[in-house]
C-alpha cells in the first residue's frame, strides 16, 4: 500500500524562489529544496510545509508504510492557470506510483482550495495544516473572518449597516456637525439592534403572512382590524390634541395621564372592534366557540374601563377636570335620586368596579356558551374516530362494490355469450333454408 505525502503550493512560492519546475519528487529531493527555500527566504512558511511533509513521510515509513513524497505547485497567471497546473502535475504522479491514498500538507486557506482537486483523483485521508507558531493567532483569526465572510446571513447583518454608518456619518457631521451626527447614527444603531432584538422582522413577516390569509379566505376581521386602525389613529390624535391643550405644565405626569385620559376610549374601542371580527369569523365557521373569543371583547372594555378610571383620578387631583356627577334618576315620572358630585377616590372605585363586574361577566358568558380545550378534544378524537369509521363503511362498500361489479361483468358476459351462439345458430338455420331452396330449384330443372 503506497501513500502519497504532497505538499501543495497553489502560487507557485517554490517556483519564485528557487527557480524548479514541480512536481518534485522524492525525499532527498524535497530535502534539498528544503535549504533551498530557506535560504531564498527563511521568513517563508513554506519552509515549515517543507519540513512537516518530511516529517508525515518519515513517520509512516517508521510504521513499514510505502510512501512517496511529493511537492505540488501551481501557476502564478491566474488562479484557473493554477489549478488546471496542479491538476495536470497530480495526473502525472497517479500514473507513474498509483498511490492508493494519499495525505495533504498545506500551510494556508488559499493552498486548501487545491484539497477537492486531489480528493478527485484519490483517496484523501488526512489534511495536515501546517501554522507557524508565531504566527497562529493572526492564522485563526483569518480562519474566522474567513468563516464570517462566507456566512450571508451574517454579512447582511454586520456589515451592510456598519458600511452605511460609515457613508452617511461624514455627510451628516458636513452638514449638520459631528456631534448632531454621531447622535443620529447612535440612535439609528439602537433602533436597529431592538429591531433585530425583539425579531420584529419576523413578527412582520408573519404578520404578512396572516394578512394575505385572511384577503384569501375572505375572513370579516380585515375589515374590523382596518377600522381598529383608524380607531386608534383617532385616538392617538385625540390624546395629543388633549395634551397641547393644557398649556404650560411642570413634569410630564399630567401630560401623560391626560393623553392616556382622552385616548384610551378611542383605543378600546378599536381593540373591541378587532376582537369582534375575529369573533364573527368564528362564528362564521359555524365552528364551536373559544373562550378566549367570548371574554376578549368584555376584557378589552374592562380595562378600558380601570385605565381612564386611574387616569381620571390623578387629573382630578390635579385640577384638570371636573368631578363625575351621578345624574338625575326618575321612578314613577318622580326624581327619586336627586344628582351628586363624587369624589375623586370614589370615581376610581367605581370605574374599578364596574371593570371588575364586566370582566367577571365576560368570564361566565364564555364559561357557559363557549367550548372547553377538553371537549375540543373530545369532539376532535370524535371527529377523527368518526372519520375511520366512515373510512372503513366506504372501504368495505367499494369491496362489497367491486366484488357485485365483477358478477355483474360476468353476468353480461355469460349473457353475451349465449347471445352470439343464438345468433349463430339463427345464422345455421338461415344457410340451412338456402340450400334446401337451391336443391329445390336444381330439382326442377
Amino acid at each position: 500500500m503506497t501513500t502519497l505525502v504532497v505538499c501543495l503550493d497553489r502560487t507557485d512560492d517554490v517556483g519564485r524562489r528557487t527557480g524548479l519546475r514541480t512536481p518534485i519528487v522524492g525525499w532527498e529531493a524535497v530535502r534539498a529544496l528544503v535549504t533551498d527555500v530557506g535560504l531564498a527566504d527563511p521568513e517563508d512558511s513554506g519552509v515549515n510545509t517543507l519540513l512537516e511533509s518530511l516529517r508525515v513521510a518519515q513517520s509512516l515509513r517508521d510504521d513499514d508504510e510505502e510512501t512517496v513524497v511529493a511537492v505540488v505547485s501551481g501557476d502564478r497567471d491566474s488562479m484557473v492557470s493554477a489549478d488546471r497546473a496542479v491538476a495536470h502535475q497530480l495526473d502525472e504522479l497517479m500514473a507513474e506510483y498509483q498511490p492508493d491514498s494519499a495525505i495533504v500538507v498545506i500551510d494556508s486557506a488559499e493552498d486548501e482550495r487545491l484539497v477537492p482537486i486531489v480528493e478527485s483523483r484519490v483517496q484523501v485521508d488526512a489534511v495536515d495544516r501546517v501554522v507557524v507558531r508565531q504566527a497562529r493567532d493572526i492564522e485563526s483569526t483569518y480562519y474566522l473572518l474567513k468563516q464570517f465572510l462566507a456566512d450571508e446571513e451574517l454579512r447582511q447583518t454586520i456589515l451592510v449597516p456598519l458600511g452605511l454608518t460609515l457613508l452617511v456619518f461624514p455627510v451628516l457631521a458636513t452638514f449638520v456637525g459631528p456631534a448632531e451626527g454621531a447622535a443620529t447614527i447612535t440612535a439609528v444603531i439602537g433602533l436597529f439592534l431592538l429591531y433585530k432584538g425583539f425579531s420584529i422582522d419576523e413578527l412582520l413577516a408573519g404578520l404578512g403572512r396572516q394578512l394575505k390569509d385572511s384577503l384569501y379566505s375572505g375572513q370579516v376581521s380585515i375589515v374590523t382590524y382596518v377600522v381598529a386602525i383608524g380607531l386608534s389613529l383617532v385616538g392617538l390624535f385625540i390624546g395629543a390634541l388633549g395634551v397641547s391643550n393644557l398649556g404650560e405644565t411642570q413634569g410630564a405626569v399630567v401630560p401623560t395621564m391626560q393623553f392616556v385620559f382622552d385616548s384610551v376610549p378611542w383605543l378600546a374601542a378599536a381593540a373591541l372592534t378587532a376582537s369582534a371580527g375575529r369573533l364573527f369569523d368564528e362564528l362564521i365557521r359555524e365552528e364551536p366557540l373559544r373562550s378566549s373569543y367570548l371574554h376578549l371583547p368584555f376584557l378589552v372594555v374592562a380595562v378600558g374601563l380601570v385605565i381612564r378610571g386611574f387616569s381620571g383620578f390623578f387629573l382630578e387631583q390635579q385640577g384638570q377636570i371636573d368631578p363625575f356627577v351621578i345624574p338625575q334618576v326618575m321612578v314613577d315620572e318622580q326624581w327619586g335620586i336627586q344628582s351628586f358630585p363624587l369624589t375623586s377616590g370614589q370615581r376610581l372605585a367605581m370605574f374599578v368596579s364596574f371593570g371588575f363586574a364586566l370582566s367577571l361577566i365576560g368570564v361566565r358568558i364564555a364559561a357557559r356558551y363557549a367550548e372547553t380545550p377538553m371537549e375540543r378534544q373530545d369532539d376532535l378524537s370524535g371527529a377523527s374516530s368518526g372519520k375511520k369509521t366512515q373510512t372503513v363503511r366506504n372501504e368495505a362498500e367499494l369491496t362489497d362494490g367491486g366484488s357485485k361489479a365483477a358478477e355483474g361483468e360476468a353476468d353480461e358476459d355469460n349473457r353475451a355469450e349465449s347471445d352470439d351462439g343464438e345468433k349463430a345458430e339463427a345464422e345455421d338455420d338461415v344457410m340451412d333454408h338456402d340450400e334446401l331452396d337451391e336443391l329445390d330449384e336444381l330439382d326442377e330443372e
